[in-house]
């Protein structure tokens, strides 16, 4: 080899060398070869409040949204792809959660906080924002709190409610069955009157928190009066399993299950003395519409926020504004009758309208992003499989469109034994 063959050999050994080790380090922080591709896990702050909404809320409600913003941010966010992917839920920022303050809502006295409806929803819209996982996980829970609130004793509020507002107990709320979902007012499980107690017998399926909850609202038929009753379970009961439901596409943090109740003894005391029929169910299920349909509004928006720090073509921004404008129209619908109209024991069903309008929204994030839209690591594609289970668990699309046809003609278009219910998560 001559002498300048050996030089250039030498000097392609030290750029081979070099651009090695630019890719070794490079390879450490992925963010500083490719700063456009900041994976969720880096969340970013709202873009902006271009419709002024803040100006909408009172002081309290403005602290709950900041609040919550800050530990779903700070806590939730770098860990929450993680879980998501390995199906499991971070029973280790339970503390953080309870830290929040949002669980049990509106629920006053018994430790619980007490916060406007408003305040409430928009707590759950923050949530969702970050994680829809996350905010299914504190809505089953608050609902089952609410039940307690709203249809149990004074005793059950005394025994029940303050370990779960600072969630050192969890709840989880079983209305919907194998056969029954968006037609859960026909559920078939029954409740049998023995002495001292109730035995009950049935299946439960979709059932949020059910693998690991502490305490079960059971929703089962009282077979002397064909009327649909409430029942306190509590965790380990014999005769009670829970099996966690695998490979969903979406929500996948939280932890869904089928319960089989085999002769499972309730004691009197611990049967709900507020539900008496289904009717009596449709009161907290009212409540809980109002605040499912948040859980696409927090989501869409988290979605705006992370296209909005993404590496854009300028030709693109009409995304962003269709985006954005989708968003603020369902914050100002929601903002106005359900929250308002809530306050006048008014309520709509908006669910199916906002739910699927969330799917288009989030559908033009996806299309966005591109390629990295794609990706579990960044939030719009697993905001996108998470809206899927929320646009089905208040009831199919269909069934709820139908049960608006009905409240706009006041014609039901579907069997009259069909309920106008939603299946439950």
């Amino acid at each position: 080899m001559t002498a300048l063959s050996s030089l250039c050999q030498d000097e392609v050994d030290e750029s081979a060398k070099s651009s090695y080790f630019n890719l070794y380090f490079l390879s450490l922080d992925v963010s500083l070869a490719f700063p456009q591709a900041t994976p969720a896990s880096q969340f970013p702050p709202p873009a902006s409040d271009y419709y002024q909404f803040d100006d909408l809320l009172t002081s309290e409600e403005r602290v709950v949204r900041l609040k919550v913003r800050e530990c779903m941010e700070k806590e939730i966010a770098p860990i929450m792809t993680k879980y998501w992917e390995k199906a499991e839920f971070p029973f280790h920022v339970v503390p953080k959660l309870s830290a929040m303050r949002i669980s049990g809502g509106t629920i006053k006295g018994y430790g619980c906080p007490g916060l406007s409806i408003t305040a409430t929803a928009i707590g759950l819209a923050e949530i969702a924002r970050v994680d829809a996982s996350c905010s299914t996980f504190i809505l089953v829970h608050s609902l089952t709190m609410l039940t307690i609130a709203l249809c149990g004793s004074e005793a059950h509020k005394q025994k029940y409610l303050p370990s779960l507002a600072q969630l050192t107990s969890i709840g989880c709320w079983a209305l919907t069955e194998p056969d029954y979902g968006s037609d859960a007012s026909a559920l078939k499980t029954t409740a049998i009157k023995v002495e001292g107690g109730w035995i009950l017998e049935g299946q439960k399926r979709w059932i949020g928190n059910s693998t690991f909850a502490d305490v079960l609202v059971i929703f089962a038929r009282n077979t002397t009066t064909n009327q649909i009753n409430g029942y306190i379970v509590k965790k380990n009961a014999p005769g009670l399993t829970s099996t966690k439901i695998e490979n969903k596409i979406g929500l996948r943090m939280v932890q869904n299950g089928d319960i089989l109740l085999k002769k499972v003894f309730v004691p009197d005391e611990d049967r709900l003395p507020g539900v008496d029929s289904f009717k009596d169910t449709s009161k907290v299920l009212a409540v809980s519409r109002v605040m499912v349909s948040w859980q696409p509004i927090g989501i869409s928006t988290g979605v705006y926020d992370m296209c909005h720090r993404r590496y854009l073509y300028l030709m693109r921004t009409d995304y962003l504004v269709s985006i954005l404008s989708r968003i603020q129209a369902r914050f100002c619908n929601k903002f106005d009758f359900s929250t308002v109209l809530h306050s006048h024991d008014k309520l709509y069903n908006f669910q199916a309208w906002i739910s699927s309008k969330a799917r288009e929204t989030l559908s033009l994030g996806r299309e966005l992003l591109g390629g990295n839209g794609t990706v579990t690591d960044f939030l719009v594609a697993k905001a996108f499989c998470d809206l899927e289970p929320i646009y089905t668990y208040e009831g199919t699309y269909d069934i709820n469109t139908l049960v608006t046809g009905r409240e706009i003609t006041g014609i039901a278009s579907f069997k009259p034994a069909f309920s106008a219910q939603r299946s439950r998560l």
